[in-house]
């Protein structure tokens, strides 16, 4: 009978918690701790991405023209005004022009900070020249065919912007001679730390 005794006071010593209160522990654990995560996590976050408006930016380099001739194209295949590209000899010299043509495959606008071509940094031409044979040697803008050959239209913004989806051409003028044939690499930086570089052949159109 004794023995029948210990081992019922054996197992009321050993009883686990109530359900009850197991449940409640348990959420209570949760709460905690899925506090203690979002406090932490609420600094990964920045006001863009709380607001909706990525910041991812899509930049794409789809063709250029380093043609060592007089008028050079832009992204439409319609030429730039005359004396566009420079002489008609067969070499690519200092102040001759180079046409590379980007797109805008984000869903916002981005801005050029800086633009490197062979080793070089160019200059956003600002206020930007009337025409592109006006075009400072080390400098570069933005331009497109107005509609018509013969014709320019040369962005008026006081920054390198491209808005999204738009197709366009960085119109650079060299500031020094390239021999025809060199792979060149083309280097853009936009104002929020993004970098995309492409390769030009000097003396080739592609695109």
């Amino acid at each position: 009978m004794s023995t029948n005794i210990n081992n019922l006071q054996l197992h009321k010593t050993h009883r686990g918690v109530a359900p009850v209160i197991a449940t409640l522990l348990l959420v209570a654990i949760a709460v905690v701790g899925g506090g203690i995560v979002f406090a932490y996590s609420q600094s990964f976050f920045s006001s863009s991405q709380i607001s909706g408006k990525p910041t991812i930016e899509a930049l794409k380099i789809i063709g250029y023209d380093a043609r060592a001739v007089d008028i050079i194209q832009n992204q439409n295949g319609v030429n730039f005004g005359a004396s566009s590209g420079g002489d008609t000899d067969a070499l690519k010299e200092m102040g001759e022009k180079v046409a590379v043509y980007i797109k805008n495959d984000s869903v916002q606008s981005i801005t050029l900070s800086e633009l490197r071509f062979g080793g070089s940094v160019y200059t956003f031409a600002n206020p930007a020249p009337a025409t592109l044979s006006a075009l400072a040697s080390g400098g570069y803008t933005i331009a497109g065919a107005a509609g018509g050959i013969g014709t320019e239209l040369i962005t008026s913004n006081s920054v390198a912007v491209i808005q999204p989806g738009q197709t366009t051409s960085v119109v650079i003028s060299l500031s020094e001679d390239m021999k025809s044939g060199r792979d060149t690499q083309f280097k853009v930086t936009t104002t929020n730390g993004a970098v995309f570089v492409g390769t030009v052949v000097v003396g080739q159109q592609s695109g």
